[in-house]
């Protein structure tokens, strides 16, 4: 496994370099975002390590750039900073990254969080293979939605929509499932597993990008409300005449 690590602290570098490295991954370090999107799109890691504070630009808009970017769009973030207020973290759930860790952090801790996110996306792919190895059978349509598990694309009426490895899951999930309702602890048990340490507040900030993004490629407000708030429940796909997948 292929591991980016980004970074301006040569110190914090080496020591997650060499942890990890201890653990049995390939390491590439970036010290500025202009290196980390370089090396993001050229070697293709399975993970990145992503600091919000940079010289260059905020870790946040290097999310934001490699979310909209076909090949870089299903790479799993975690992010890493010194902030702790929520409006930090949600702004990071929102641009798509699936996970974060506030400075300082234990190096066991960070590759603990790291295994648990490559475990997550790894189930997630087998659950794909095994349950719709099929081709006919895998992709999804629904509301004017094409979704295809096993190229990670979405379009909305022939318009690609680029979600995040989280978002693209709890969409497919929804999606594979209209009409029935979803708590969130049963999203997050689904999609990252069970006992995974994420607040239920984080699956309203992925189902708010998820609507945001809808509507922006429809451009309308009107498609994103094909997901549904079911108050004091959760959230659901509502019906349509198409044929999905299921």
């Amino acid at each position: 496994m292929n591991i980016l690590v980004v970074d301006d602290e040569l110190p914090i570098l080496e020591l997650i370099k060499y942890n990890l490295q201890k653990e049995g991954f390939s390491v590439i370090t970036a010290p500025n975002g202009v290196k980390a999107l370089e090396f993001a799109r050229t070697e293709t890691p399975d993970l990145i390590v992503l600091d919000l504070m940079l010289p260059d630009m905020s870790g946040f808009d290097i999310c934001r750039i490699l979310r909209n970017d076909k090949t870089t769009a299903a790479i799993p973030i975690i992010m890493a900073t010194a902030r702790t207020e929520d409006t930090d973290v949600i702004s990071g759930l929102e641009l798509g990254a699936d996970d974060y860790i506030t400075k300082p952090f234990s190096p066991k801790v960070l590759v603990a969080r790291i295994k648990n996110v490559l475990r997550r996306t790894s189930r997630l792919l087998e659950k794909e293979s095994t349950d719709f190895g099929n081709s006919n059978r895998s992709t999804v349509n629904i509301h004017g939605l094409q979704i295809i598990p096993e190229k990670f694309e979405v379009t909305l009426n022939g318009t690609p929509v680029i979600f995040s490895a989280t978002e693209f899951a709890i969409l497919l999930l929804l999606a594979r499932h209209p009409g029935r309702v979803f708590a969130r602890q049963h999203i997050i048990n689904e999609i990252k597993g069970e006992s995974y340490p994420v607040t239920e507040r984080s699956i309203d900030v992925q189902i708010l990008s998820i609507r945001k993004k809808l509507a922006e490629a429809g451009h309308n407000t009107s498609v994103q409300n094909i997901i549904e708030t079911v108050r004091g429940v959760g959230y659901r796909m509502t019906e349509d005449t198409e044929t999905n997948g299921d």
